[in-house]
């Protein structure tokens, strides 16, 4: 059996920042661990410096095929100020430093490593169990997931469940330790919002102009906030937290339960639970304003791109209705979608008691609640096949560790600890499901 810490400092030191990913050397890897371990394999490529691996142990047909999927391709580091070497994979104090060391090449090595010890247990499954180590996640998957999806389906007939990332870490609240298990995610939508109007030259003055309205339509960006909607996986994760909270925490999980109430909650809390907003309402970041060509010109017209980020099951219609309520009249409003976009809103729960099982063996004291990702992963792909999606990498992070605050931003890095305990937790699943 090898050493997964060993294994994670390995691919850290392989830089695939996409773009260009470059993910090859990174697959190869991989598959030479399973090839050691007598595990069929096999690569599926757009690109053939892009590959996909796919793995699969057969199991007895006594349930469904379940598939771990999980992307080796990061995001870039460049402008960051990082403590350590990002692609140097140190350990320093028991952390693993390094890009992708969360997100996601530390759970592709535990999903690996919980692989072979279930081939190398000789114990077959009771369904197949496969493999999936993609490309390209940080950039649409065009090369990777959705290539596997739309052009090599029958990989993943039969299968009901995937895990991939996010879940399965703790974080505090009201003194109870909570283990989110993503049961949803929500839907990318590009919003393109252009203001028109009169140009002219710069040196003379230019009241209610194109730039005007764009600051005006910034400040309401900043200022207002979409309505508040309570969807089905959200409503899950509220009532679970309240059902293990007291006092003045469990008042204010009530409160965000109730739409007309929500807003003010929040506003009232200022603190942790404000990261809960983007679970209520659909929400929008200006991220790419596009204007003018000369110094001495006001632009006749101005481009704004919005990330949108939509709660599953409602439409884009209506999420482009809240930002005309916000904007104003005055931006033409236009909106493509993800093209994975049919994010339910009827998550399927059948595997949940299951993982949360795990959890609880190994920290008797935590909260394992369904949890909707206010972003979005390769998940949406394979659900386009029926397949539930599940993020559950778990790692047991020490109190006070922010997984949030490294994931993508600089001095990513993981307890070399909680790599080793997540391979033992994600092989007591296989285990367990192989049962």
């Amino acid at each position: 059996m090898f050493d997964p810490v060993a294994v994670l400092q390995q691919l850290v030191r392989i830089d695939t920042t996409n773009p260009p990913g470059n993910e090859g050397p990174a697959v190869d890897v991989i598959r030479a661990l399973l090839d050691d371990a007598d595990v069929a394999t096999e690569v599926l490529a757009k690109d053939p410096d892009r590959p996909n691996l796919i793995a699969r142990i057969p199991g007895s047909g006594a349930a469904p095929p379940l598939l771990l999927q999980g992307h080796v391709d990061v995001v870039p580091t460049a402008g960051q100020r990082w403590d350590h070497d990002p692609f140097g994979g140190d350990i320093i104090d028991g952390y693993l430093w390094g890009r992708g060391t969360l997100d996601m090449k530390g759970a592709v090595v535990m999903m690996t490593h919980a692989l072979v010890a279930l081939a190398e247990s000789g114990r077959p499954p009771a369904g197949d169990i496969i493999l999936a180590v993609v490309a390209d996640e940080e950039n649409h998957g065009d090369y990777g997931a959705r290539f596997l999806v739309e052009e090599h389906p029958d990989r993943f007939d039969g299968v009901r469940y995937c895990l991939g990332e996010f879940g399965g870490f703790p974080f505090q609240l009201g003194g109870t330790t909570f283990y989110p298990i993503q049961i949803a995610e929500r839907v990318s939508v590009k919003f393109r919002l252009t203001i028109r109007g009169e140009g002219g030259h710069g040196s003379l003055p230019h009241r209610g102009g194109t730039t005007a309205q764009l600051g005006k339509v910034l400040t309401a960006l900043d200022r207002r906030r979409m309505p508040v909607h309570i969807v089905p996986a959200t409503r899950l994760m509220l009532e679970a937290m309240i059902d293990h909270t007291s006092g003045a925490v469990r008042t204010a999980l009530k409160g965000l339960l109730e739409p007309r109430m929500a807003g003010m909650t929040l506003r009232a809390l200022r603190s942790r639970l404000e990261t809960l907003e983007p679970l209520l309402r659909n929400t929008v970041s200006a991220t790419v304003l596009r204007g003018g060509d000369k110094h001495n010109v006001i632009p006749a017209e101005i481009e704004v791109t919005l990330d949108g980020r939509m709660l599953p099951g409602l439409t884009p219609e209506v999420m482009a209705d809240e930002l005309r309520a916000i904007v104003g009249p005055v931006p033409e409003i236009e909106y493509t979608v993800d093209a994975a976009s049919a994010a339910t809103s009827d998550p399927d729960l059948g595997l949940f008691d299951l993982l949360a099982d795990i959890i609880r063996k190994h920290d008797p004291s935590g909260v394992p609640v369904p949890f909707l990702l206010p972003a979005v992963t390769d998940g949406r792909w394979f659900a386009q096949l029926g397949i539930q999606p599940y993020g559950y990498t778990p790692l047991m992070l020490p109190h006070g560790f922010e997984f949030q605050s490294v994931v993508h931003a600089a001095n990513e890095r993981v307890p070399t600890d909680a790599i080793l305990t997540g391979s033992r937790m994600l092989a007591d699943l296989l285990t367990r499901y192989a049962g």
